[in-house]
């Protein structure tokens, strides 16, 4: 009989030889394979793209020629008397959009704490053609002095029967010292401006450190009061003593560009 001898001498080194050739096989179809690269860097969070602030022009002098802003929608609602007002930004006025400026009109003159707070008013924006009981305009300095009527200052702003005037460089710039941002001088302005088509003087500063009642002459001193936009405050008008001061009227301002930046 004969013996058959295996020699495993050679057999296993082949073994292992198919092994290693079988874990280097590529990989199947669709199953791409990923390079070790070793640790993978991580990429930092892109930049934030902040937009600049728009840049606003206007000449010292415009051509009182009108942008008028549509009517709002909806309507608002309620049963107290109604004042229909028009929102008209001259044309000269460049980079300030009359939808814009209508838009921050309307905001402020529908807040709980504006004019209607008390439920007894309406205030409600119409079109070009539209009836309305006055316009609120935003103008150059020189068209203020043309529609407010009175001693030209150029600085200003000013109510004249049915018309509520709104100097741009006041809204573009506000005025130094105010102590409170430019969007909350803005609602004053509007507020202020209406106020008097409304039936309402000027007011004094009640006391030092209370808010200024928003018929005080703010734009040319708070008197110890601080800086407020509103007509009414704790769901009551807040108002002062009646009066005005004799505060100097600061001179004309050139043609304006500025780049707002709005709080």
């Amino acid at each position: 009989m004969t013996t058959t001898t295996t020699d495993t001498t050679r057999t296993v080194p082949a073994l292992l030889l198919v092994a290693l050739l079988i874990g280097c096989t590529a990989p199947a179809a669709g199953q791409p394979t990923a390079p070790d690269t070793g640790p993978t860097a991580t990429a930092p969070p892109p930049t934030p793209v902040q937009s600049r602030p728009a840049a606003v022009r206007y000449p010292a002098d415009g051509g009182n020629r009108w942008h008028v802003a549509t009517a709002e929608a909806p309507a608002p609602g309620g049963r107290g008397r109604l004042l229909r007002y028009r929102v008209a930004v001259e044309r000269d006025i460049q980079g300030l959009p009359v939808a814009d400026f209508a838009t921050e009109v309307t905001r402020t003159l529908s807040a709980p704490q504006g004019w209607t707070a008390e439920g007894t008013l309406r205030l409600r924006r119409v079109g070009r053609d539209q009836a309305a009981d006055f316009t609120i305009y935003l103008v150059t300095p020189g068209t203020r002095d043309e529609l407010c009527g009175d001693v030209p200052d150029g600085y200003t702003s000013c109510r004249n029967g049915d018309r509520v005037v709104l100097n741009v460089a006041r809204w573009v710039k506000g005025v130094p010292g105010y102590g409170a941002g430019l969007g909350t001088y803005r609602r004053y302005m509007v507020n202020h401006e209406v106020g008097h088509r409304l039936g309402f003087g000027h007011e004094l500063c009640p006391g030092r450190g209370r808010p200024a009642p928003v018929m005080q002459q703010q734009t040319l001193g708070l008197h110890g009061c601080t800086a407020n936009a509103v007509p009414y405050l704790n769901g009551r008008r807040y108002s002062g003593p009646p009066g005005a001061y004799d505060d100097p009227i600061p001179p004309r301002e050139a043609a304006g560009h500025v780049r707002l930046a709005i709080d």
